[in-house]
């Protein structure tokens, strides 16, 4: 795995080492164009256990890079494979419109508030990033949607766990790693792991354009899956390179809660003409029967392994 993870620029990297169709998730927190290496002026923290020699891209380069280097992304990404790629808001357009320029798919945009911003005066704080969630059409895509929360499990309040997962607004607090030597950027250890298991199956292969503090390689091993990618920073690279070692493939997997239940197993599945008329009838037998709506939907739904509101869709497109 340690093969797989270079010190030199992406493009030329991925040109040189990663072949076409080779990649099952991309996952990346790329420069953001905003002099990052002066963050710490706004963000009023300590930077002595912070590693030097964070590159950082020129606003006017900005455009041209991310071109560059999301061209690659396509190219190496299999068919039916996903890439997640973490934004502010300064230079998203670019990384948008990068992303419009290609093959590439979007499914969900979603945004992660974390637990501190910018203090500001005059305006609302900052407090969120942008995560891009695209994929490669041409093949089947990864989405393991019972992975971290059965179709069983509820909150007191009883909101559906999965459901809950599985919105695109995410609550996850960064990593504070006091009295540790660090990357500038680093994302949190919970998200990577979430992303991961969501999008790819063990063994896959999953790559980091930018490897920062190698927190994405960490947990894809951690995880059991393969691991690519590039850093250009000489310092960030043999800082975490040194301690690759330590992590032990799999190693995370013990530690995963097992959700409980998966569903109904035809959920998602094509309706054939004939099983919408047997539950349009039971339906309509049901409520005859003094049955309620909620538990005519419930029988069907156990019935036909579909879910309730797969049920409740197809009655109302019928009127019911």
């Amino acid at each position: 795995m340690i093969k797989s993870l270079y010190n030199m620029d992406c493009i030329e990297g991925a040109k040189t080492h990663l072949a076409d169709n080779s990649i099952d998730l991309i996952l990346t927190d790329p420069p953001y164009g905003i002099e990052g290496q002066f963050l710490h002026k706004h963000y009023n923290r300590d930077e002595n256990n912070v590693l030097y020699g964070y590159i950082e891209i020129a606003q006017e380069d900005y455009e041209e890079f991310t071109g560059k280097w999301i061209t690659q992304a396509e190219r190496v990404l299999r068919p039916g494979g996903s890439i997640y790629i973490v934004s502010g808001y300064t230079n998203l357009r670019h990384i948008l419109n990068a992303l419009a320029s290609t093959s590439l798919k979007e499914v969900n945009h979603i945004i992660w508030k974390y637990n501190f911003g910018v203090y500001t005066k005059n305006k609302y704080i900052s407090s969120h990033y942008h995560i891009l969630f695209y994929e490669k059409p041409g093949g089947v895509r990864t989405f393991n949607k019972y992975i971290r929360y059965g179709s069983d499990e509820h909150y007191s309040d009883k909101k559906s766990m999965n459901y809950s997962d599985r919105e695109d607004v995410w609550s996850i607090k960064r990593d504070f790693k006091k009295g540790q030597v660090k990357n500038k950027n680093q994302l949190p250890t919970e998200l990577l792991k979430k992303i991961i298991l969501y999008s790819t199956k063990k063994g896959d292969r999953v790559c980091d354009f930018f490897l920062g503090g190698f927190g994405t390689a960490k947990v894809a091993i951690g995880l059991g899956r393969e691991i690519a990618g590039f850093e250009r920073s000489e310092i960030a690279y043999k800082h975490s390179i040194a301690n690759m070692d330590k992590i032990k493939p799999g190693e995370l997997l013990d530690s995963l809660r097992k959700p409980k239940g998966e569903g109904a197993k035809n959920s998602g599945k094509r309706w054939l003409k004939s099983d919408i008329r047997k539950v349009e009838r039971q339906f309509d037998s049901s409520l005859k029967d003094g049955l309620t709506k909620s538990a005519a939907i419930k029988a069907l739904s156990e019935k036909f392994q579909r879910g309730k509101f797969g049920i409740l869709n197809l009655l109302k497109k019928s009127g019911r």
